[in-house]
């Protein structure tokens, strides 16, 4: 469910469904994927490239997520989505600074 969430979260659902995927193919797709590395890095990226596009988005969403995260702690709620959420935002915000310091 968390995979879902996140692909949700990240548009890459709407992605798919602009692309014309059927629902079908998307379940069939993701339902027996875990997310790994591989998943975080693509969802990472595209934080990075709206980062781009958008300056101080990643901020905004990375405080925003930080403030959910801290809400579904107080309470008791499931912490995983969130926690995920944050990591892939840390590591875009990793990413993009690697970007930057390599453009110097």
């Amino acid at each position: 469910m968390t995979v879902f969430q996140l692909l949700h979260w990240n548009g890459s659902l709407k992605a798919m469904r602009e692309r014309q995927c059927s629902r079908q193919e998307v379940l069939a797709h993701y339902s027996h994927r875990a997310l790994d590395d591989d998943m975080r890095n693509q969802m990472a990226m595209d934080w990075v490239n709206r980062e781009q596009d958008c300056p101080s988005i990643l901020t905004r969403e990375l405080a925003a997520t930080e403030r959910q995260l801290d809400e579904a702690r107080l309470a008791g709620k499931e912490l995983r989505y969130h926690k995920e959420k944050k990591d892939i935002l840390m590591l875009a915000a990793g990413q993009l600074g690697n970007i930057h310091t390599s453009n110097c």
